[in-house]
C-alpha cells in the first residue's frame, strides 16, 4: 500500500475501471457523429441531396484544411487555460451541447427540397461547424488521457479500453445507420450489407481486451506487424472475390465476410496508434519541461482528419472520373430524407448523454498550464523539433487515409453484380487495392518509430527524478 502511495504521488496512478469506462464512453460519444460523418454524410450529400461529387470531394477538403489552423488554435488555447470543472474534460459539458445540436441539424430533412444553390451553401455551413465545435470537443478529450497517469501499463488499458468503446460506436454506426434507415422506412432489413459495413469492427472487441497479453509475446511493433499482414490477406481475398466471382457473392458470403474480418484486423492499427499520442507528449516533456498534451493532441487530431479529409476528397472525385458517379448511379442505401434526419438524431442524442457520461466520470491526476502562454510559433518548433511527433503524424495520416478511404464505398461491394465492370473496378480498388497498399506503407513506417517501452521508461523515471529535485 505503502508502495502505491509513492508511486501515485510521482504520478503513476492506478484506475479503477469505473474510469476506465468513464473514459471510454467519451470516444463511444464522438464516435456516433464521427462515424456517421465517416461513412454515411458523401453518400447523404451525393445521393439523397444530388450534389456534384466533385463539389463534395473539394468541400471535404476544404473544412479539413481548415481544420489544419483551426485545431492548432483549440489546442493552445486549453493548454494555456485552466477552467474550474477542469482543465480538459470542462469542455465535454460546453462543447457537448453545440456538438449535439450541429449534429441534429446536418441532415434536416427540408434541405432535400431546396435549390442547387441552396443545398450547396447549407452542406457548406453544416459541415464547417459541426467540424470546428467537433475539434472543441474531441482535441480536449483526447488531453484526458494523458492526464489521469503515467503508467505505461495503465496507459495500454486505459487506450484499450478507450478503443473497444471506440469501435462499439462505429459498428453500431455503420451496421445501424442500414438498418435504422430500414426501420424507419419499414423496409426489409439487407443484413448481408449491414453485416459488411460493420464486421470488420469485430476484432477490436477480442484483441484490445488482449492487448497487454499480445504485446508481452509479440511486442510492441510485432503486434503491429502481425495485425497489418492479416489485414493485408483480407483485402487481398476481398480482391480476388470481387474480380473473379462477383457474381457468386451471396454464395460465397462467408468466406466474404470472414475476409472482411481481417481486413478489420489490420485497420486496427489504426485504433492502437492512439496509444503513441501519451509517449510522444511525455517524450516532449522530458525535452521541453512542460507537457503539451492539448497541442500534441490537437496536432494529433490534425494528422488523423488529414487522413479522413484526404479519403473524402479522393473517393468521389476519383470514382466519377473512372465512371461512377454517386449522384447518378443507383443508391446502395435509401434515400428519403426523413429517415436520415431521424437516425443522425438519436444517434447525436445518444452521444450527448455518453458524453455527460465522460464528463462525471474521468479524473485529471497530471495537469499542467504553462507559466507563460504557448505561442504558435513554440506549438511549430515543438513540431520540427520533435521527429517522433513527425513520425507519428505521418502514421495516422496513412493509417486513417486507409481506414476511412473505403468507409463510403463499402455498402456497394456486396451489390456488385448490379453494377457495370468500369463501376465493379472502381469500387474494388476503393474497397481493397488502394487500403492494401497504404496498410504496406504504415507498416513501413512504424518501422522507424523510436520510442520503445524501455525508452519510455527511461524517460518517465528521468522526469519523476527531475521533479523530486524541485
Amino acid at each position: 500500500m505503502a508502495n502505491q502511495t509513492s508511486n501515485e504521488a510521482s504520478g503513476f496512478y492506478k484506475l479503477s475501471w469505473a474510469q476506465r469506462i468513464g473514459f471510454g464512453s467519451g470516444d463511444l460519444a464522438q464516435n456516433l457523429i464521427f462515424q456517421t460523418v465517416a461513412c454515411y454524410l458523401m453518400l447523404y450529400l451525393t445521393t439523397v441531396l444530388k450534389i456534384n461529387p466533385a463539389f463534395v470531394s473539394g468541400l471535404i477538403l476544404a473544412v479539413r484544411l481548415l481544420d489544419c489552423f483551426w485545431s492548432p488554435i483549440v489546442g493552445r488555447y486549453i493548454d494555456n487555460n485552466n477552467p474550474k470543472f477542469g482543465k480538459y474534460r470542462t469542455y465535454l459539458l460546453y462543447g457537448g451541447i453545440p456538438l449535439t445540436v450541429a449534429a441534429c441539424f446536418l441532415m434536416l430533412p427540408t434541405v432535400a427540397s431546396w435549390s442547387a444553390g441552396m443545398k450547396i451553401v447549407y452542406a457548406t455551413v453544416s459541415y464547417t461547424l459541426l467540424s470546428m465545435i467537433y475539434s472543441v470537443v474531441n482535441i480536449p478529450y483526447g488531453s484526458i488521457m494523458a492526464s489521469m497517469t503515467r503508467d505505461n501499463d495503465e496507459v495500454l488499458v486505459l487506450t484499450s479500453t478507450r478503443m473497444v468503446c471506440a469501435n462499439i460506436g462505429q459498428i453500431i454506426v455503420q451496421a445501424g445507420f442500414p438498418i435504422g434507415l430500414a426501420m424507419v422506412l419499414h423496409q426489409a432489413i439487407d443484413w448481408n450489407q449491414a453485416t459488411f459495413m460493420a464486421i470488420g469492427t469485430i476484432p477490436a472487441f477480442i484483441i484490445l481486451p488482449s492487448l497487454p497479453v499480445l504485446k508481452k509475446m509479440f511486442g510492441k511493433k510485432g503486434l503491429y506487424y502481425l495485425l497489418l499482414t492479416v489485414g493485408f490477406v483480407g483485402f487481398a481475398v476481398l480482391f480476388v472475390i470481387g474480380k473473379f466471382f462477383c457474381e457468386s457473392l451471396t454464395n460465397l458470403n462467408v468466406l466474404v465476410q470472414a475476409a472482411k474480418v481481417m481486413t478489420g484486423v489490420g485497420l486496427l492499427v489504426g485504433s492502437l496508434m492512439w496509444a503513441l499520442v501519451p509517449e510522444v507528449i511525455t517524450e516532449a516533456e522530458y525535452r521541453t519541461g512542460n507537457r503539451p498534451a492539448a497541442t500534441v493532441n490537437a496536432l494529433a487530431g490534425v494528422a488523423f482528419k488529414a487522413g479522413f479529409s484526404l479519403a473524402g476528397f479522393i473517393t468521389p472525385l476519383v470514382m466519377g472520373w473512372v465512371g461512377f458517379d454517386l449522384a447518378t448511379e443507383e443508391s446502395a442505401l435509401p434515400t428519403d430524407p426523413m429517415a436520415w434526419f431521424v437516425v443522425t438524431c438519436v444517434f447525436a442524442i445518444v452521444g450527448f448523454a455518453l458524453l455527460m457520461y465522460c464528463f462525471k466520470s474521468s479524473k485529471e491526476n497530471i495537469t499542467t498550464t504553462p507559466e507563460k502562454p504557448v505561442s504558435y510559433g513554440e506549438m511549430f518548433a515543438e513540431f520540427k523539433a520533435n521527429k517522433c511527433l513527425q513520425l507519428m503524424i505521418c502514421i495516422f495520416i496513412v493509417v486513417f487515409l486507409a481506414s476511412f478511404i473505403s468507409a463510403p464505398v463499402n455498402a456497394y461491394y456486396p451489390k456488385l453484380a448490379d453494377y457495370s465492370a468500369r463501376s465493379q473496378a472502381a469500387i474494388l480498388w476503393f474497397t481493397t487495392v488502394i487500403p492494401a497498399i497504404l496498410l504496406v506503407v504504415v507498416g513501413l513506417l512504424i518501422y522507424k518509430y523510436p520510442l520503445t517501452d524501455e525508452k519510455l521508461d527511461e524517460i518517465n523515471k528521468a522526469i519523476e527524478a527531475r521533479h523530486a529535485q524541485k
